[in-house]
């Protein structure tokens, strides 16, 4: 994308990929452009959604894309919240406010996808509980995130117990049912970016020698303990879908020790699973996930047989297409740039002019009200 300020007119011929339908299980999607899932920490301090999460998410469904994904609920109101006015997924209350979202996504003629989230030993905010959990007692690298209300070192997580791996799986299938009952389409287990499910994935985090630690497929047995657990508590008509990267947001340039083929084990694996389909996210998602060769989104490809979601900087339109003609994806996701444009579909179809990420939106808090106040020109003050 060209530099803030600066406009790009396109073509939307060398686009048209991106505006075929797909099928995922028995759900058919109107494009292949989904709006990734941006933590926006707007719902209210008890993880209900708020008005103007109606709106925001309304406004993507409107601007033509045909699947939304939310951003990271918790799934349970023991360790799974991660930030403070973080939505969640976790009892009816919070299901029944979803509800009226959803129905506006699908007055728009778009489908949505709710993504269930457990922090785990990224926690930096939880009405719930002071203290976290991981599968082991190592702290975070990084900094907890300011955007989120974070300061300072992440706190030393505690080792889970059996019984609160089994709460957690618990947490995911019955946040499932919510999201069935509150009228979405399907849901996304988030095992990427450092949280809890990536945990139990990563060496060096996972340090467990019972069941869910050693080798890689011992490592991802809690993915597949909650990917079955939530195919069995929605059936097999509803879309799940697993999302899985290399990076973390506390770890931003982590990669798989065993490069690809450490990515063919984890891919063929996860292929198995009761899942619709998989989503890869990278900083870039057409670079060479390990220095040369295919990017992680075209090794996923080679891996299983569903549908592969790729995210990662893929705001400009030619270069989303190509991804997808390449065969390395069947649909991708946009995160920045959704948020610049939230009509970003109908103005590729157009040939309109797209401009670059406004960091300034999610600056100094990440919430609606300060991306709000942030385009109407007003000096932000951080909370």
């Amino acid at each position: 994308m060209a530099g803030h300020g600066n406009h790009v007119q396109r073509d939307r011929a060398p686009t048209a990929a991106l505006f075929t339908p797909l099928k995922l299980a028995e759900l058919t999607l109107r494009n292949r452009l989904a709006v990734a899932p941006m933590t926006r920490v707007s719902a209210t301090s008890e993880g209900n959604p708020a008005q103007r999460m109606s709106d925001y998410y309304a406004a993507f469904a409107e601007g033509g894309f045909g699947l939304v994904i939310t951003e990271g609920l918790y799934t349970d109101k023991a360790y799974s919240q991660g930030y403070l006015f973080q939505p969640g997924l976790s009892d009816e209350a919070q299901g029944d406010g979803w509800r009226p979202i959803v129905e506006r996504v699908h007055g728009h003629g778009a489908r949505m996808i709710a993504q269930l989230m457990h922090a785990g030993a990224l926690s930096q905010g939880s009405i719930y509980r002071k203290d976290t959990r991981g599968p082991s007692a190592v702290r975070p690298k990084g900094q907890q995130m300011a955007f989120y209300r974070g300061t300072g070192e992440y706190p030393m997580p505690v080792a889970m117990s059996r019984g609160e791996i089994s709460e957690a799986v618990g947490g995911f299938a019955k946040a499932a049912c919510l999201a069935k009952e509150s009228g979405f389409d399907g849901v996304e287990i988030h095992g990427a970016n450092g949280y809890l499910l990536d945990q139990f994935l990563t060496e060096g985090i996972n340090l467990r020698d019972d069941r869910y630690g050693g080798d890689i497929e011992a490592r991802l047995r809690l993915i597949a303990e909650v990917a079955q657990a939530v195919r069995d508590a929605v059936g097999p008509q509803f879309v799940v879908g697993v999302r899985i990267s290399q990076g973390k947001v506390n770890d931003f340039v982590h990669k798989w020790s065993g490069s690809e083929d450490e990515a063919a084990r984890i891919f063929g694996l996860v292929g198995r699973l009761p899942i619709d389909y998989l989503h890869t996210t990278e900083f870039e998602a057409w670079r060479p996930a390990f220095g040369a060769g295919a990017s992680l989104a075209a090794l996923a490809k080679k891996h299983v047989a569903i549908p592969v979601l790729a995210n990662g900087s893929l705001h400009d339109p030619e270069q989303a297409a190509g991804l997808i003609e390449s065969s390395e994806a069947d649909f991708i996701s946009l995160g920045r740039g959704a948020l610049t444009h939230p009509d970003w579909p109908r103005r590729v179809t157009a040939g309109a002019s797209l401009e670059a990420f406004d960091p300034g939106i999610l600056s100094p808090i990440a919430d609606l009200e300060n991306a709000d106040k942030h385009r109407a020109g007003i000096v932000p003050v951080a909370s």
